[in-house]
């Protein structure tokens, strides 16, 4: 692809191409209750105390969609107070990986909720959930395809519920201020962030999102030249007649229709030179949101984010949680 997929100034005034179904809100609605009715208590089970002191650390199994156990780490510093929570989801191929790697959070006085990713977990990050009914632990991916020819089957409605089930635990746990709840993530976990502030846009106060995935997807599918979007388009390649039926399921699972949902406090990131998400599915989910809004613009960056970012990002944090 270019180094830059449209001018700077077209990316400004880039709308969402990807139409919104009719039903998008009564149709998630409908999932949610699902997912809340086959919901357990969720486990907390002391993860290596010693190693991790001062901060107080739990391995969490929790219900995400249709009731499927789903795992994370609870981390936070110890004391009773309660506290504001930041839920973080991984990006694409990771899973929750190892508790030191989330350690800057809890340092800092915030508590973190790390979600696993469903089947995922066997590129660059340890993972510890299966996709059940289709696997027993974690996988080497992709699953950009994975019930692909229906909304209510396809992976990333799981992984979104997953993820909007994830903010309604961290709310529950033990030190946690359910008043001051925000969520994070990079890539995939973007995306997940944005359909989490969505989806639970009573519960979330601020949501990070960056260089976000899944956003714009019909666009995405047609430009996006590098995995994990070639994924859909090597595929539908292969099957013409399926396209119709998979760009539709992309429409429910869009997160730049989602984004017009969010009513907390948000802050992107974009890489004018990413070739993975390009920049004009991320600004078309920014210009979706219609709660207050920030963006960090990298002009040289690519699927990543300057190291400066990080403290951009503890800035918003003290700023609206």
């Amino acid at each position: 692809m270019p180094v830059v997929d449209m001018p700077e100034e077209d990316l400004l005034r880039h709308r969402v191409t990807t139409p919104e179904p009719d039903d998008l809100d009564e149709w998630w609605a409908a999932r949610l209750a699902e997912t809340s009715a086959a919901a357990s208590p969720p486990v907390l089970t002391p993860h290596e105390p010693d190693l991790y002191r001062p901060l107080v650390v739990h391995d969490v199994e929790f219900s995400g969609a249709h009731g499927h156990p789903v795992r994370g780490w609870y981390l936070r510093p110890a004391g009773d107070d309660p506290l504001p929570v930041v839920v973080t989801y991984i990006g694409y191929g990771g899973g929750r990986g190892v508790p030191a790697q989330h350690t800057l959070l809890p340092s800092l006085g915030f508590a973190q909720f790390v979600m696993d990713s469903r089947a995922q977990g066997g590129r660059w990050s340890v993972g510890a959930t299966a996709d059940a009914g289709a696997g027993t632990g974690p996988e080497h991916p992709g699953v950009m395809t994975r019930g692909i020819s229906s909304p209510e089957g396809y992976y990333y409605t799981r992984l979104f519920l997953d993820a909007a089930r994830a903010v309604d635990v961290a709310a529950g746990l033990p030190g946690v201020d359910p008043g001051r709840i925000a969520v994070t993530g990079g890539s995939q976990g973007g995306a997940l962030a944005l359909a989490a502030a969505a989806l639970r846009a009573d519960r979330v106060k601020v949501c990070h999102s960056d260089v976000p995935f899944l956003c714009d997807l019909h666009r995405a599918v047609r430009i996006g030249t590098t995995p994990p979007y070639t994924e859909i388009s090597d595929f539908l390649a292969q099957h013409d007649a399926l396209v119709p039926t998979a760009l539709n399921t992309l429409r429910y699972v869009d997160c730049a229709l989602l984004a017009r949902r969010i009513t907390a406090p948000t802050l992107f990131s974009v890489g004018l030179m990413d070739e993975t998400c390009p920049p004009s599915t991320v600004y078309a989910a920014y210009h979706e949101v219609r709660a207050p809004k920030e963006i960090t613009v990298s002009p040289f960056g690519k699927h990543t984010t300057p190291t400066s970012h990080l403290e951009t990002q503890l800035r918003h944090l003290r700023q609206h949680l």
